[in-house]
């Protein structure tokens, strides 16, 4: 063994040591909640639903503390710090001190981590060395040592390992396993920037293809939980992914970061009580995207408030009477000028109504030759409210609608639209009707949303409950303090937490199923992933989520696909929050090789795409492969070419193709048994072989993508499609076609 190595194998040894001090005392924390959990079982016998509640709630604070100390149970350290001042900090995923409060191990997220991320030798924040631990699960395997100040070299307590391939670049050519990883370990320094980022107002992460955008969001909401809690952890964060399949493939990165509390939706289940992963033929969801949609539901919704052509002749008791157009435009301005949504003023409306119908009454009345003095206005006001003609005449003139009543029959009834269209959508409103009972679309969420607000509920028992919530949570926060002097001193519950724990087992729901159940909810931030899909009215629903406009949204206006989506940042937000965008770039592709980088990008600048300028990390050792076949060949040499590259095991494929070519290219997939099992869509993402098209793939990495036939990808969605299928692989690209070739492709 030469020096070296064995320099090597001794920093291993010392590095394992510290580490299962670590994970000792990690063991310990465990086997810690365990038995108060244990305890809390045993000591209280639920008699009565006050010792229920307690245990309930105790049980769940220490079962989800529980949870995140397993979370993290198998690699819980990954790098070292030394300083100027000789201190030594080891970082993790989470903190960790011992019984005596000495900190062992520093959360990645706290401010001490920081010099972890971004010292460089030119500033290096106090950072003498900076050291990569490459584990397995608990294992110490390999080392990596970033020197920043050079008298480290010559000082006898200091080892030095200079060895390995490094870190990130580990990580980035390790295979794909189908689900995202956290990038806690090798979070590079621009990357640290925008995750800490300070910015309070809507805060854009641009970045091409493998720059890392969607970890560098996720690690951001992790941080801000943590940096934030006391003002999140009611409210909670909001993560809006593209499909479900994106879900499935992130799910696992915040638990990974000791971070659970978070609400994850795609755009077709943000408003509740509809779940959708249809979308609209781009002509229609060009129109339904428009911002002038919002005039367009406006202007119906006010439709829909009625004054009669002809005056409304009836007969109370035997007394004929009048309800007069002028009343019901009297009621009408009185409601309006309420300013109440369309629901909410109907009381006002139905009120000021009887109230100008009443004196009619008492009018006619008196003409007949009684006696009506003011103490009667009371049960004469009764005898209208409950007359069946007058309820007719003034639900027809002012329907209470739901959302999706008012949207349903709008979309089916052409001379409404006509007559509600502003004149930029008069000639194109006739693609928005459909039959009654068509399904919802995923641009259908949006409207429904516009539509709920204009239309409103009565805000006074929301009002009376919210009064009653605050009350009954001071005197559960006075309760928990009681409690928790009597039963637990560990110190790992505070009584605010336990107020919110025994306020949500009263409730019955998490955090996550009271927010996505409530159209109102707001969250504290809220983090858009593929943003530039979002139209304008897709991002008016998005703001009445955060009203503090605190976003982190992800995206490259290069893989716009979406009919609604966007070009520029600036033209999509800045109606909503003025001066406080803040747009930050990422300028590294850490997945991408390269060789398939550079071709995706000739593509894509032949097609006018505004592309973001990145470098690869990694050169990657194969040319983009392009095969062609004639027309009716496609699917037979797309599972030749998919069966020769998993015969060299090179990991996860995607065969990406525009959607009238999926079901073929997958039979075809499916006659060879030697590929096994062959997955379809985005939930593909489960299996080793999947095909997609462009708008599955989106945000998700591959080991192999062959992209069929990618003129059909432009004609569906433009460039921006094929940029994406294109940009997915981590190894290998390959194209096969039977069509000429786009502009740019073939080199």
């Amino acid at each position: 063994m030469n020096d070296a190595e064995e320099l090597f194998t001794r920093e291993i040894s010392r590095e394992q040591e510290y580490a299962d001090r670590l994970y000792a005392r990690l063991d310990e924390l465990i086997a810690q909640v365990e038995r108060n959990l244990d305890q809390i079982q045993a000591s209280q016998h639920a008699s009565t639903h006050q010792n229920r509640s307690e245990r309930d709630s105790f049980m769940a604070l220490y079962e989800d503390r529980l949870a995140l100390l397993r979370s993290v149970a198998r690699s819980v350290v990954f790098g070292r710090l030394d300083m100027d001042d000789a201190q030594r900090h080891y970082i993790g995923r989470i903190g960790l001190f011992t019984p005596d409060r000495e900190q062992l191990l520093v959360d990645w997220r706290a401010p001490a981590a920081a010099a972890f991320y971004r010292a460089t030798s030119t500033e290096r924040l106090g950072v003498r060395l900076r050291r990569h631990l490459i584990n397995r699960g608990r294992e110490v395997i390999g080392l990596e040592d970033d020197v920043l100040d050079q008298s480290v070299l010559e000082d006898a307590d200091h080892d030095v390992v200079l060895h390995g391939e490094g870190a990130l670049l580990a990580a980035v050519s390790g295979k794909r396993t189908g689900r995202m990883g956290d990038i806690v370990a090798t979070i590079q320094a621009e990357q640290d920037r925008i995750i800490r980022s300070e910015n309070r107002g809507v805060l854009v992460v641009q970045g091409g293809p493998g720059t890392g955008k969607t970890a560098v969001a996720l690690h951001r909401a992790a941080y801000l939980l943590y940096t934030h809690r006391r003002r999140l952890e009611h409210t909670g964060v909001l993560i809006m992914a593209p499909t479900p399949g994106f879900l499935r493939y992130i799910e696992r990165v915040l638990p990974s970061l000791g971070e659970s509390g978070v609400v994850m939706l795609t755009p077709g289940e943000l408003f509740p009580g509809v779940e959708t992963f249809i979308h609209d033929e781009d002509p229609v969801a060009a129109v339904k995207g428009d911002i002038a949609m919002a005039e367009l539901l406006s202007r119906a919704v006010r439709q829909r408030q009625i004054v009669p052509e002809q005056d409304i002749h009836l007969r109370i008791d035997g007394t004929p009477l009048v309800l007069t157009k002028d009343m019901l435009r009297g009621a009408r301005r009185e409601a309006r000028s309420s300013h109440k949504p369309h629901n909410a003023a109907r009381t006002v409306f139905v009120r000021a109504a009887l109230d100008r119908l009443v004196q009619a009454y008492e009018a006619a009345l008196r003409a007949q030759g009684s006696t009506i003095v003011p103490e009667d206005r009371p049960e004469l006001l009764s005898d209208l409210r409950h007359d069946p003609d007058i309820k007719r005449a003034l639900n027809l003139a002012w329907l209470p609608y739901t959302p999706q009543g008012f949207l349903r029959i709008l979309f089916s009834r052409r001379d409404r639209l006509r007559a509600a269209a502003p004149r930029s959508l008069a000639g194109q409103v006739d693609r928005l009707l459909r039959p009654k009972d068509a399904p919802w679309t995923i641009e259908d969420v949006p409207l429904l949303d516009e539509v709920a607000e204009l239309l409103g509920e009565d805000s006074a028992p929301a009002e009376a409950r919210a009064r009653d919530d605050a009350e009954r949570r001071r005197a559960d926060v006075e309760y928990a303090r009681k409690v928790i002097e009597n039963i637990d001193t560990s110190g790992i519950i505070r009584a605010e937490d336990l107020a919110d724990q025994v306020g949500q087992i009263r409730d019955g729901r998490s955090l996550a199923e009271r927010a996505s159940a409530e159209r109102s909810w707001t969250y504290g931030h809220v983090v858009v992933d593929e943003a530039q899909e979002h139209s304008p009215m897709s991002w008016r629903a998005l703001m009445r989520r955060a009203p503090t406009k605190s976003f982190t949204v992800v995206g490259d206006v290069a893989q716009t696909s979406s009919a609604g989506g966007t070009d520029s940042w600036a033209a999509a937000l800045s109606p909503y929050i003025q001066d406080r965008l803040q747009v930050e770039h990422l300028t590294v592709n850490y997945r991408t090789p390269s060789r398939i980088m550079d071709r995706a990008v000739a593509m894509a600048q032949a097609h006018d795409l505004p592309v973001t300028e990145v470098s690869s990390v990694r050169e990657g050792d194969r040319d983009v492969l392009i095969e062609q076949a004639g027309a009716d060949e496609l699917p037979a040499r797309t599972a030749d070419s998919v069966a020769a590259v998993h015969a060299e095991r090179l990991g996860r494929i995607a065969v990406i193709a525009a959607e009238e070519r999926i079901q073929d290219l997958a039979a075809a997939l499916r006659a060879r048994e030697e590929l096994g099992r062959i997955g379809v869509g985005s939930s593909g993402v489960d299996d080793e072989i999947a095909v997609m098209t462009a708008q599955d793939a989106k945000g998700i990495e591959f080991d192999v993508v062959l992209v069929v036939e990618p003129a059909d990808l432009i004609e569906a969605h433009g460039a921006g499609d094929l940029y994406v299928a294109m940009s997915r692989s981590t190894q290998h690209l390959g194209i096969v076609h039977a069509r000429p070739l786009p502009a740019g492709i073939a080199g």
